[in-house]
């Protein structure tokens, strides 16, 4: 199920953030993303209501199984494509930023192509 960018972009911070925190929380999620405590709220709620994360009564946020496979994708495109850019010589700031783009937007299909290729012949 094809889900949309912004969504994408949550859960793979939520992941990120349960690597580094014990607990996250919205206002963790507010500051990894920039984005105001409103509209934080706002999405985490649609993301509950749709079944990717979980949010217990102290506010702690986990991802569901769902959000999981979601995220799990989404940042192994990123880190995959990020390191590609950088085997071609694009320094790794710029190639992070390219590659939170382009992990939106590529289809399994030339993910899997790229992968499959780098893999034999490159060095990720």
């Amino acid at each position: 199920m094809k889900i949309q960018e912004s969504a994408e972009d949550y859960l793979e911070a939520i992941l990120h953030l349960s690597k580094t925190k014990e607990f996250v929380r919205s206002i963790d999620v507010v500051h990894h993303l920039g984005y105001s405590k409103p509209s934080v709220s706002v999405y985490l709620k649609n993301l509950r209501v749709n079944g990717y994360i979980d949010v217990d009564s102290e506010g702690h946020i986990t991802l569901t199984e769902a959000g999981m496979a979601i995220a799990a994708k989404i940042d192994q495109r990123h880190e995959m494509l990020a390191n590609i850019l950088m085997q071609l010589g694009v320094s790794k700031d710029v190639a992070y930023e390219d590659a939170c783009g382009m992990e939106h937007h590529i289809s399994d299909e030339s993910f899997n192509a790229i992968k499959n290729y780098f893999e034999k012949y490159g060095t990720i």
